[in-house]
């Protein structure tokens, strides 16, 4: 979450969502533009950050939020109502220690 002292810093709004990393560069996503929602695991736990929503937009936008980044609830909140969001594959993927890569959700 942090680097060098920094906290890296996600805001999830009704526009969609932005992080700061830590070389002060930015991602972002905003709902309108949201395409796809994975989550990716990797056995780096449970010490390290193992799980990441991957939020992809159109041309090349996104954004990677770490479950355990305290916007995570937000994040959840937003995502569970999009039309069709898979909440087995959520499920499946948040009980995991494998490296993969689960989708949840895909514009139609």
């Amino acid at each position: 979450m942090s680097s060098g002292g920094r906290r890296t810093e996600i805001v999830v709004d009704d526009a969609g969502v932005r992080r700061e990393l830590a070389d002060g560069s930015q991602e972002s996503v905003s709902w309108d533009d949201l395409r796809r929602v994975g989550i990716r695991t990797i056995p780096d736990g449970p010490w390290d950050e193992d799980v990441f929503f991957l939020l992809e937009g159109e041309n090349g936008t996104g954004c990677a939020v770490p479950s355990g980044h305290p916007s995570a609830n937000a994040l959840m909140s937003k995502l569970q109502v999009l039309p069709g969001f898979d909440n087995d594959v959520f499920v499946e993927a948040m009980t995991t220690t494998d490296d993969a890569l689960f989708i949840c959700w895909q514009r139609t």
